[in-house]
């Protein structure tokens, strides 16, 4: 992918951006854009269904067992709500890292496939993930989207059609079989994202498996099964991260201390905030926050 015509654009979209352990992330009209000017530590993140393109440097995607890497001109393209730790490992001085994505629309891609005449198959099993040379169609009209004018009426009447010749393209390409998968109406992975929209929503609330399963149209048994074969996660351990992962951005951000964040985000005791944490970040709060400080 030749990224030259849109290098500076990314770069002026994330200059003086909020950084986030090295890693400034911003967003113009739902294309978010990604910088970082050094290599950075392990971000634990929640990925939702999305299309990333990295322009320039490298960066390295850990889910479960598996690790991915991909440089500059790859596609890293994730079909279901995913627990991710990502790290950046190329970005040398002069050449920051920079990478734009996008959440992949559901609905759209569901619209789509309704009208394509040759579709292929549903495959049963496919990978959540995949890291792939990025297709020269669907580069160019993520270049035309990031290109495209903060005016009003282009915004409404551009943006639509080019996320739609973008979705086209991911269900024409390689990326097909996870799509179709995820874009099957009424198939598991659309309602499990109903309940995921949920917890996102709500994270910070009491959630019963019963109210998550009535949401997707599932008994919770069966909720229970195919909440974790699409995510890897249960609906608890699923909460659970989205709720560690924001306390730890609102004490980093000095919003709050330790106890304050672990009630914020919907915990009542600060001493299972704190073991839950450790568990995921590998230190406690209080020397998680002082290693990163050091670290910044």
């Amino acid at each position: 992918m030749n990224a030259d015509d849109i290098l500076p654009l990314v770069l002026a979209r994330t200059e003086g951006g909020p950084a986030r352990e090295g890693l400034i992330i911003t967003q113009s009209s739902g294309v978010n854009f990604a910088r970082a000017d050094a290599p950075t530590g392990y971000l634990h993140s929640l990925y939702a269904p999305l299309l990333c393109l990295v322009l320039q440097g490298a960066k390295e995607v850990t889910s479960g067992a598996r690790t991915w890497t991909f440089h500059a001109g790859q596609t890293l393209l994730v079909s279901a709500d995913t627990p991710i730790q990502g790290r950046v490992i190329e970005a040398p001085p002069g050449a920051p890292y920079l990478a734009v994505s996008l959440d992949l629309d559901l609905i759209l891609l569901r619209d789509i496939l309704a009208d394509m005449s040759a579709a292929g198959p549903v495959e049963a099993e496919t990978p959540r993930i995949l890291v792939s040379e990025t297709d020269a169609a669907i580069a160019d009209c993520v270049a035309r989207l990031v290109r495209l004018p903060e005016r009003a009426d282009a915004q409404a009447i551009l943006r639509p059609a080019l996320l739609k010749e973008l979705h086209y393209w991911l269900l024409q390409g390689r990326h097909a079989p996870l799509l179709r998968r995820l874009a099957r109406p009424e198939g598991h992975a659309q309602r499990i994202a109903r309940a995921v929209s949920v917890l996102r929503a709500d994270f910070a609330q009491p959630l019963p498996v019963s109210r998550l399963a009535q949401v997707a149209g599932m008994s919770p048994s069966a909720f229970h099964h195919h909440f974790k074969a699409v995510t890897t996660l249960t609906p608890v351990q699923f909460q659970k991260q989205l709720r560690l992962i924001a306390a730890r951005h609102l004490m980093l951000s000095g919003a709050m201390a330790v106890s304050g964040a672990a009630f914020e985000v919907g915990y009542e005791s600060v001493s299972q905030f704190s073991r839950d944490y450790a568990r995921m970040f590998g230190a406690s709060p209080r020397t998680d926050l002082a290693n990163l400080k050091r670290a910044a």
